[in-house]
């Protein structure tokens, strides 16, 4: 049997005592709060449902190129779900890093960066995009270090040698590089700065495109990947001079250091991560990061890097990040001091 307070519409220990009109309201708006409060975690457990495109900003067949392959592959194998190249090469890797800025912050677009990605701020006057602001680190893959090569046609055999022949024939000996304000066109000019010397630039649009004339000597000079230069050195075609690291390397121990070569205190090191565009959801990318970590370190994929000189860094998304500015502090420094600024 119902008590009067039973029967008292007016009670508050519900929401009784609200009129029909609003009792009705409050009731669409639980019921509207129960079916959106899952879809965060729904969404990051359900990630990826549908293909993942690696935005590479070079052109097929470079060490960006080589390492995306390599990587997205085994990133298939684990998140089972296709994660496929996309090449989008020209303007010195903006065209591809613009796509992404601009792409939608879900997950699936990520770009592949070297560590010119860091460089290209101080290089321009103005980018489409920020650097430090529009993305978000989804992981560091690893370190390798550069090589200086020279056709043997230049009849050079070390940095002496050619640092020597270029003084005494100022903008007569031509390198190339895989594009303007590339690491490796700046890191050919740190050369020229500290040796005194004065080389001609002839930039292309990735390593891929400019081995062709490296190896027939058109253009005898270059610093590039271990990946690119590596098998052109062990079979004869390319002379090694040496690495642009502050140590040797393992894969090439007997190749001295260009600081110990007559550069002292030279040091340029590539770096190769993921981003995403910076609304990207935490929960994503930090599983992204955690299936990136995983394949790189795992015994298959990492003695494959090793080999290409790639040491494996086991950082998260935050340390990534932090990384990035702190290059961009970095080589704001050095093109500054070059006087380098392009359009």
């Amino acid at each position: 049997m119902s008590t009067s307070e039973d029967r008292n519409p007016r009670r508050l220990d519900g929401i009784a005592f609200l009129s029909t009109p609003m009792r009705s309201a409050l009731l669409r708006l639980m019921l509207s709060c129960a079916v959106l409060a899952p879809a965060s975690p729904l969404h990051a457990a359900e990630f990826p449902s549908r293909p993942v495109r690696l935005i590479v900003p070079f052109s097929a067949g470079g060490f960006n190129d080589l390492l995306a392959r390599l990587v997205g592959a085994r990133l298939s194998e684990r998140m089972k779900q296709q994660f496929i190249v996309d090449n989008r090469a020209g303007a010195n890797t903006i065209i591809g890093t613009d796509l992404t800025a601009k792409a939608a912050p879900d997950g699936y677009t990520l770009l592949v960066i070297p560590g010119g990605h860091a460089i290209n701020p101080s290089m321009y006057r103005k980018l489409p995009y920020d650097t430090a602001k529009d993305f978000s680190g989804v992981a560091m893959i690893g370190h390798s270090p550069y090589v200086l090569v020279v056709n043997p046609s230049l009849r050079v055999t070390s940095v002496a040698g050619l640092m020597a022949l270029a003084k005494s024939k100022p903008r007569q000996i031509s390198y190339a590089s895989s594009g303007i304000g590339n690491v490796t066109h700046l890191a050919v000019e740190l050369i020229d700065l500290m040796a005194g010397s004065q080389m001609v630039h002839v930039p292309y649009k990735g390593g891929s495109q400019l081995m062709p004339d490296l190896l027939s000597g058109t253009v005898p000079v270059a610093i590039m990947s271990f990946a690119m230069g590596f098998p052109s050195v062990k079979g004869g075609k390319l002379t090694a001079l040496g690495v642009t690291t502050a140590k040797r390397s393992p894969v090439l121990p007997d190749l001295p250091t260009l600081s110990e070569s007559g550069l002292p205190g030279y040091e340029v090191s590539g770096w190769y991560g993921l981003v995403a565009p910076s609304a990207t959801p935490k929960p994503v990318l930090n599983q992204l990061n955690a299936a990136v970590r995983a394949v790189v370190s795992a015994p298959e994929l990492g003695e494959k890097l090793a080999q290409m000189s790639v040491d494996v860094v086991d950082w998260t998304p935050a340390q990534f990040d932090r990384y990035i500015v702190a290059e961009i502090v970095k080589w704001q420094k050095v093109v500054k001091n070059l006087g380098i600024e392009l359009q």
